[in-house]
């Protein structure tokens, strides 16, 4: 049975500072290079026939650390539709002190719901609508070739492709959280009928 598991990049420099990254490209923080190391332990016991990142440099690592660490030479396909969303103005800003300057509850609006979007970024819905057709495309054809595939990607265009797998809703994605780091395994029947999702745990 096919198995496909989605992964948010280790902590990115502007994550340890609590800034909006969005779209720009920053790299790891040592933290999140020894995150993309415990990651390969939790993934040790899976055979990963393929890899898609998007073209940011913080899943692009996360991902070569976790092929170094397990040996891998595997096929990897970058793309900017696995992109993360784009934040608009709100990229490399302080997320308290936009907090504080804005209200908590239009930051939050604008950070985790579907539909709104901060100035000159994308909505969820934006990230959904870039996201998903690439699966459909591009992934969801090798995992009908009984490939199991591994996506790094980034938070919320992770949460765009739950919301398509899990069949999340426009309002219950509003509560869902992606760690980094963290393993999301979806294991699908040969009709591509998906029968478990979990998350590895160490």
């Amino acid at each position: 049975m096919p198995v496909l598991i989605l992964l948010c990049h280790g902590q990115s420099t502007w994550n340890l500072e609590n800034k909006f990254t969005g779209e720009v490209d920053v790299d790891l923080s040592p933290v999140g290079e020894e995150e993309a190391r415990r990651a390969c332990i939790r993934l040790e016991n899976y055979i990963i026939d393929i890899a898609y990142t998007s073209v940011l440099k913080r899943a692009i690592l996360t991902l070569a650390i976790i092929l170094n660490e397990m040996g891998k030479n595997i096929p990897v396909v970058r793309s900017a539709a696995l992109n993360e969303r784009n934040y608009g103005d709100l990229q490399g800003l302080n997320k308290k002190e936009t907090a504080d300057k804005y209200g908590t509850d239009q930051v939050l609006l604008r950070r985790r719901s579907y539909e709104t979007f901060p100035p000159n970024g994308e909505s969820l819905k934006d990230t959904y609508n870039r996201v998903v057709p690439y699966y459909k495309a591009t992934i969801k054809p090798q995992l009908k070739t009984d490939k199991n595939i591994l996506i790094v990607a980034h938070g919320n265009n992770l949460r765009a492709l739950m919301m398509y797998l899990e069949n999340i809703s426009a309002t219950e994605i509003v509560d869902v959280n992606i760690a980094t780091g963290i393993p999301r395994v979806y294991e699908f029947s040969r009709e591509l009928k998906l029968e478990t999702v979990s998350y590895l745990e160490e």
